[in-house]
């Protein structure tokens, strides 16, 4: 029986883990050295005190620096955190409509959509159709079309309504 195959590490490769012949080495103070070759590299790391990093290892020859890789794993760390933390993920609101929708109750689903905008949300506008108004169809489509002009100076339509089963689809986003 075999045991499970042992995984590639993930992280940049540090001092023996390191296969490239040569390196272009930059040392602890950050000036460039030049290539040199490997054993020279982490004979310069250890005489340091810190350790070898491939940091760039799809150059020609892979580019290494002398440094602590457990402060480099810390940083690294930091910024995977600040970039997770900035980053806004964009939801898709929904506002469901009928063709026969009166007035007042169109003002209100509107201010909902700016609201949503305003938030940087897109807005997927449904709407559905019971019984026999799929015979009105251009009802439904003028709906939309009014819906599509309030919003054209806040939003751009991302996907022109169509038809999906007994209702009508229509994406907005914000400009």
């Amino acid at each position: 029986m075999r045991g499970a195959a042992e995984r590639e590490p993930s992280g940049p490769k540090i001092n023996d883990a390191i296969r490239a012949r040569e390196v272009r080495l930059i040392d602890e103070t950050g000036q460039n050295v030049g290539v040199v070759s490997k054993f020279d590299a982490l004979a310069r790391a250890e005489e340091a005190g810190l350790d070898l990093v491939e940091v760039s290892p799809d150059a020609e020859p892979p580019v290494c620096k002398i440094l602590d890789f457990g402060k480099y794993k810390y940083q690294e760390q930091k910024k995977a955190a600040e970039a997770r933390k900035h980053q806004k993920t964009v939801e898709i609101k929904e506002i469901k409509m009928r063709p026969g929708i009166d007035d007042h109750d169109y003002d209100v689903k509107m201010r909902a959509i700016r609201r949503f905008f305003e938030e940087g949300d897109k807005v997927k506008v449904t709407l559905r159709f019971r019984g026999r108004e799929m015979a009105h169809q251009q009802l439904g489509m003028n709906v939309l079309v009014r819906v599509k002009n309030d919003v054209e100076p806040i939003a751009k339509v991302e996907s022109e309504p169509r038809f999906e089963g007994r209702q009508m689809v229509m994406v907005l986003a914000p400009k």
